[in-house]
């Protein structure tokens, strides 16, 4: 309802405020105004107020919405979770409100789960989530890494959305390592150390720190790479201070390389000025001559015993455990020499009975030798020591390590099996074994210690067994030994295992004389062959093979004095015919050197074989004669071949009848080859193996049947004797028109047929006797062997000196002292053969 207030000239401030004029002149509120009930307009004001649409129309926004009045108009909304259907335009009655789905939208976001009611929607957030409703989306992460105690100490918290995880800082774990760290299952510092013992590769040391460790190299060894920790990949490797520094060890030293360090020994030959036990920067090597020239032995004593018990004095207090292994083998090299036996051994000092005193002492040291290089450890460790006095092998065995099967040592060819894991089981897991021979030992613990009526002999080499560095050394079952055999085994031969017992110290302390020598208690052969025989022992010492033969028969004196007697008789008759060669008036054209040097040789050499069993037990004077049987022999051989080779040459210019200027080769030649041949092959002989020369299983001085060493004479002689059969055979073939015109020439046959008996008996009885030497068994081969090639010397001469008539003529000259007498008295009618011995004269 209004009034009108007319105006005849109606201007805009005629009306009032909110008011205005209208066409016809009057007022009219504007719209959104209204007159107050009641009020009557004045000419100042229309009185004019705001209508209250909202009040004054219900419904007027629709429904679901919110009306605000304004000055002069009102304004329509749509209630939270409500929107126009037409959202273009303002809610009202005809553009209502409808209810909005909020989740369509995702308004939780991902975190949660959205559900939507009329007007609104409920946010239902995961764990690990939180509602925010100022947030879009609403379900917002927690981040639980914010606190920084949630994982514990020493550890990284790593927040993803709805989770969070924990992790302990590199260098630390989990209290409890199954689960994850927290507030109460804190990390603690791994010991790498401990947990991951190869962390720092071989060689090195690790330390642990807080969170980490620490890699250091062990004294001796660097790193590969030393801009990085060491590692498996980047290793501690072993410095070669031997290599990297030349003459760390001083002057005429030996500096071995090892793992970690290095060792300073002395060549074979020298010894530490300090003993043993090497101090660098202060030890140097001294020659053993000097040492012993400077050893002042008590009274009854000698240099080199005193040499020994130093060394073994020294052994004895030592406390250092893993003796390097040149030290053990320069030790051992030096005890020999000083023993006079072994491969240095320079003089002859231990006699055929051994000696058992120092042999008992080397083996001491050797025991002591062998604790000293032992160092147990948890593991299995082997060590071998191998040198031209020693062969030893040592394998210990630690906590560590479980032996299925029994243990295998060896020593120069020779095998010890030993159940070490026995041994172990009764000394805190562990357990050591060594097993060595000594070269030479044999000449001291000769075969000689062993009690028996038998003849004996050593078949093996003298080996040691050692359980060092453990207390209990019972042994829980026997000990195998394979040992090989020097040589064959003979049918008659008994082997016998036996083992060195040394009583002397018990009986001298109870004021008795010393006992020591070889015994077979608790040793027993189980097998044996050509080649090797198998020895089980209860116990371990020291063991050898010695074979017992029967005693041999006592020599036959008749067949003594036979040989006496021949040998004499052979001697008488070399005598006439170097006499003869040397004294007989031969044609200058004939040259008998061949002949005459083939006899002195075979002179001298049975003149020494008469001998040659009575300096065996002088090694030195043994082995000369030894030495000088052998080149005669050879060199008997040797003018044998010459003489059938001049004899060959004069049959072939007979038979083409050439005129001779003179007999055979030119004497210079002959020498060099028939000295000279034999010179090489005993100097070579020598230098390969000097110990071939000396006394022999049958007690005479002879060659050796060592290592072949017989072959040094069997050989040359077989080679001369083929040369020799092949030069027969050339001689008959060159007298072939001869023997095929025997028939027709009856003179002619007599003469020839000699000449092949001189090239045959010259052949047979100089070469081949020796083969009856073979078929000793009866006493007629013994009786014809004895007569055979003692008469040599009688062979020669009849050959010759009395089947040559120029020789028999001047024999006669000589016996009937008719020198002077005419030479054109009655002779013999000439014959073929001794126109060969004087062919010149055609």
């Amino acid at each position: 309802m209004g009034y009108l207030t007319y105006h005849y000239d109606c201007q805009p401030d005629s009306c009032g405020p909110l008011a205005r004029c209208t066409s016809n002149g009057g007022c009219v509120c504007i719209d959104g105004y209204e007159i107050p009930p009641k009020y009557l307009p004045d000419n100042e004001s229309y009185g004019c107020i705001d209508i209250d649409e909202c009040k004054k129309t219900t419904g007027i926004c629709g429904s679901n919405s919110n009306c605000t009045n304004n000055m002069g108009s009102f304004v329509c909304t749509c209630l939270t979770g409500f929107e126009p259907k037409d959202s273009g335009l303002p809610p009202n009655e005809t553009n209502e409100c409808t209810d909005i789905d909020e989740c369509l939208e995702n308004i939780c976001g991902d975190g949660g789960t959205c559900t939507n009611n009329v007007g609104t929607f409920v946010c239902k957030c995961n764990k690990g989530f939180q509602n925010v409703p100022s947030a879009k989306p609403i379900c917002q992460d927690i981040d639980e890494c914010f606190n920084s105690t949630v994982c514990g100490p020493d550890s990284i918290c790593t927040n993803t959305p709805g989770v969070f995880t924990c992790e302990c800082e590199t260098g630390f774990a989990p209290t409890v390592r199954e689960s994850e760290p927290n507030e109460t299952n804190i990390c603690i510092d791994i010991e790498e150390c401990v947990e991951y013992t190869a962390i720092c590769g071989p060689n090195a040391n690790c330390t642990n720190t807080i969170g980490s460790h620490t890699c250091m190299c062990l004294s001796g060894f660097r790193l590969l790479n030393p801009d990085f920790i060491a590692t498996y990949d980047n290793p501690c490797t072993d410095i070669d201070e031997c290599a990297e520094t030349p003459g760390i060890c001083g002057k005429q030293t030996v500096c071995t390389n090892a793992p970690g360090t290095f060792y300073c020994s002395c060549p074979d030959g020298f010894y530490p000025s300090t003993g043993i036990l090497w101090k660098l920067g202060v030890s140097f090597c001294k020659s053993i001559d000097d040492i012993l020239n400077e050893i002042k032995p008590a009274e009854g004593q000698t240099k080199e015993r005193a040499f020994l018990g130093h060394m073994d004095e020294q052994l004895k207090n030592n406390s250092v455990n893993g003796l390097p292994e040149a030290t053990v083998a320069n030790s051992f090299s030096a005890s020999m020499e000083v023993s006079g036996v072994g491969p240095r051994a320079r003089s002859i000092r231990v006699s055929s009975e051994g000696d058992g005193e120092t042999g008992s002492m080397i083996l001491g040291i050797s025991d002591r030798l062998v604790s000293a290089m032992v160092s147990l450890g948890e593991n299995k460790t082997e060590k071998a020591v191998r040198s031209p006095t020693v062969d030893l092998s040592l394998t210990t065995i630690g906590p560590g390590v479980y032996e299925n099967s029994s243990t295998s040592l060896s020593a120069n060819g020779n095998l010890m099996d030993i159940n070490l894991q026995g041994l172990a089981d009764s000394n805190n897991g562990s357990a050591a074994a060594a097993f060595l021979t000594l070269n030479g030992l044999e000449s001291l613990l000769s075969h000689q210690y062993f009690k028996t009526v038998n003849k004996t002999e050593m078949y093996s080499d003298v080996f040691t067994a050692i359980l060092p560095a453990i207390n209990n050394t019972n042994l829980t079952e026997p000990v195998n030994f394979t040992i090989l055999h020097k040589k064959k085994v003979p049918d008659s031969g008994m082997v016998t295992c036996v083992y060195w017992e040394d009583n002397s110290k018990d009986k001298e302390a109870r004021g008795g004389g010393g006992d020591m020598g070889w015994s077979v208690d608790g040793c027993w052969a189980t097998y044996t062959n050509e080649n090797y025989t198998v020895c089980s022992c209860s116990h371990l010492s020291t063991f050898a093979l010695i074979m017992q033969i029967g005693e041999p028969a006592p020599e036959d004196p008749f067949l003594a004095w036979l040989n006496r007697i021949c040998v004499i008789i052979g001697l008488f008759f070399f005598g006439l015919a170097i006499l003869t060669f040397l004294l007989c008036s031969w044609n200058p054209k004939i040259n008998n050197t061949a002949r005459l040097h083939l006899c002195l040789n075979l002179a001298l050499s049975h003149l020494l074989l008469l001998w040659n069993d009575k300096y065996v037990d002088h090694k030195l004077a043994c082995k000369v004669m030894a030495g000088l049987l052998h080149f005669l022999v050879i060199a008997s051989f040797v003018w044998m071949l010459l003489e059938a080779l001049q004899l060959h040459l004069l049959v072939r210019r007979l038979t083409k009848v050439q005129v001779i200027q003179r007999d055979g080769l030119p004497k210079p030649l002959l020498y060099l080859v028939g000295y000279g041949t034999p010179f090489v092959i005993v100097g070579v002989s020598a230098l390969v193996y000097s110990d071939g020369y000396g006394a022999t299983e049958a007690q005479v001085c002879w060659l050796s049947r060592k290592r072949n060493f017989n072959w040094a004479l069997t050989g040359p002689v077989i080679a001369i004797l083929a040369m020799n059969w092949t030069m027969f055979c050339a001689t008959l073939w060159s007298l072939r028109p001869t023997l095929a015109n025997m028939k027709s020439d009856v003179s002619q046959s007599k003469d020839t047929r000699l000449i092949v008996f001189k090239i045959l008996a010259q052949f047979v009885i100089l070469g081949c006797t020796w083969i009856l030497g073979l078929y000793q068994t009866n006493l007629f081969f013994q009786v014809l062997f004895i007569f055979l090639n003692s008469q040599q010397g009688t062979f020669l001469f009849i050959v010759h000196c009395l089947l040559n008539k120029e020789v028999r003529e001047e024999y006669i000259r000589w016996l009937t002292c008719s020198f002077g007498k005419d030479g054109t008295e009655q002779r013999d009618v000439p014959s073929v053969s001794e126109a060969i011995d004087k062919a010149e004269e055609k």
